[in-house]
């Protein structure tokens, strides 16, 4: 039997615990932080989505587009005002468009979109808040993880690329003020792009950092030197992924060098230092079943592209890696700079530093203000060549 005390001592305890969970106003999931755990949740936040169709995103304003006006008229001259008018837009040679400018505060929870054209040539920047240099700066393509200008399919938690060139990203994007994404089209034709910006509207937890990606690129990579995947990130952040495009300009096997993530003051030695190239992508010796490369895609890293030497025009292996540290996201609190060795194997079994071609993106969250970007590679530097 429990005495009086106790018992009213766990009554008590029940009842603040009860009090406590229903104190809190009903709808203070901020529907950010969506999974299958609390799609249950109701919400205060407000679903919005830009696209062609709905270029503000602004309630009741979608599929307005009159006859006449939009970019499919022709096609629906027979049917109408809601009929489909105007499902993309045409970014002209050497121009940018504004595919978004949302105000805050929100989070962008989805993009979709289906660039035609070179890739590397269409140029997608974010700026969050009232920032004159943007937060991510990216050829689009690399920025889906098909930095080859050539489709494959990529199953991940954050980036999906689906038939026939449908490029898809789930990063969550929290701001506070202000939102805008640009393309810029450096090609020397017009492209159309189809595209779709889900996001939503609500209140930002004081701890959200801002979402960054940055593109490099060399070719060749120089003897002896060490392919920097990015440098001078200064702030406090996470480090949430790595996609790198490499060309192999040598025969043999070439990932052998080791990742390396300088932090918070590390000068010549690094805090995490990995094993090999195909290891920090989670997988083994070479890639390697019965003489093959095999391409393999996961929830969190993958080797979603091999694209074959074909005996004539087509004469480098090419390889699409990508490793998402969404389970291990490396915290720094000051600074950070990653790179990877390029190696191969010679005579005597010795390591071969290697002359490859390596672009790569960064991911990562960070406080703002954010450090300069180093200049992107002009479109010469940029181009699949």
């Amino acid at each position: 039997m429990i005495p009086m005390k106790k018992a009213f001592l766990c009554v008590s305890l029940s009842l603040l615990i009860v009090f406590a969970s229903y104190s809190q106003d009903d709808n203070s999931f901020n529907g950010v932080q969506n999974n299958l755990g609390n799609l249950f949740l109701l919400s205060q936040a407000k679903t919005r989505s830009i696209s062609p169709e709905n270029f503000t995103g602004e309630k009741g304003k979608g599929g307005m587009a009159k006859i006449g006006e939009g970019s499919a008229s022709n096609a629906a001259r027979d049917l109408g005002q809601g009929w489909k008018v105007n499902p993309f837009i045409v970014i002209g040679k050497g121009q940018t468009f504004t595919l978004a400018e949302i105000d805050g505060p929100g989070a962008l929870q989805h993009i979709w979109m289906t660039p035609t054209g070179n890739w590397r040539f269409s140029i997608i920047r974010i700026y969050w808040d009232e920032e004159k240099e943007s937060s991510v700066e990216c050829p689009v393509g690399d920025f889906f993880c098909m930095g080859w200008g050539q489709y494959a399919p990529l199953v991940s938690l954050p980036v999906c690329v689906n038939p026939g060139s449908a490029f898809n990203c789930y990063w969550q994007m929290p701001f506070r003020k202000k939102c805008r994404i640009t393309m810029e089209n450096l090609d020397e034709k017009d492209m159309r792009l189809y595209y779709q910006i889900d996001y939503a509207l609500t209140n930002i937890p004081k701890d959200a950092a801002y979402f960054h990606a940055k593109f490099n690129r060399v070719n060749p990579l120089p003897f002896k030197e060490v392919y920097t995947i990015v440098d001078n990130i200064k702030g406090k952040g996470q480090y949430v992924g790595t996609y790198l495009a490499w060309q192999v300009n040598n025969n043999g096997w070439w990932g052998e060098g080791e990742i390396k993530f300088y932090m918070d003051g590390d000068k010549d030695f690094p805090t995490i230092c990995g094993t090999g190239t195909e290891d920090y992508f989670c997988g083994s010796y070479n890639f390697d079943r019965g003489g093959k490369y095999i391409e393999f895609c996961t929830p969190y890293s993958g080797l979603a592209q091999v694209i074959r030497p074909d005996g004539t025009y087509q004469a480098n292996q090419r390889f699409g890696l990508y490793r998402w540290h969404i389970a291990d996201p490396i915290r720094f609190e000051k600074d950070l700079k990653v790179t990877i060795q390029a190696l191969g194997w010679r005579s005597d079994g010795r390591y071969l530093p290697l002359k490859d071609d390596i672009s790569s993106v960064a991911f990562w969250y960070q406080t703002e203000p954010h450090a300069k970007f180093q200049k992107l590679p002009g479109k010469d530097d940029l181009e699949v060549r």
